[in-house]
């Protein structure tokens, strides 16, 4: 079971990592992504405090990552993409976002 485990965490590090490079920068990423959980709970009418519910964290948080104050950990991101009813890889992917 952790070796599963392990395997899903290193797929999901390697993705993140190409669409990364995929940007000039980390900060060009970063913001595209904070539009993108903005668009995403937006797009399913979610208040950020519904969507900190949700994802068991705080309220404060949401506001703080959609406003790109702060980077994401892999789990809060997780925990945000299940909220969405997406996967993570569709959650990070910010091909399609322009600032």
């Amino acid at each position: 079971m952790q070796q599963v485990q392990f395997n899903i965490l290193v797929k999901i590090c390697q993705q993140t990592i190409i669409i990364v490079m995929k940007h000039k920068s980390r900060s060009e990423f970063s913001k595209k992504l904070s539009l993108k959980i903005q668009m995403e709970r937006i797009k399913r009418k979610i208040s950020q405090e519904q969507l900190a519910l949700s994802a068991d964290l705080n309220r404060n948080t949401i506001g703080k990552l959609e406003r790109g104050e702060v980077s994401p950990s892999i789990d809060t991101l997780e925990r945000i993409a299940n909220v969405f009813g997406i996967e993570f890889s569709e959650l990070i992917d910010v091909s399609k976002v322009n600032l």
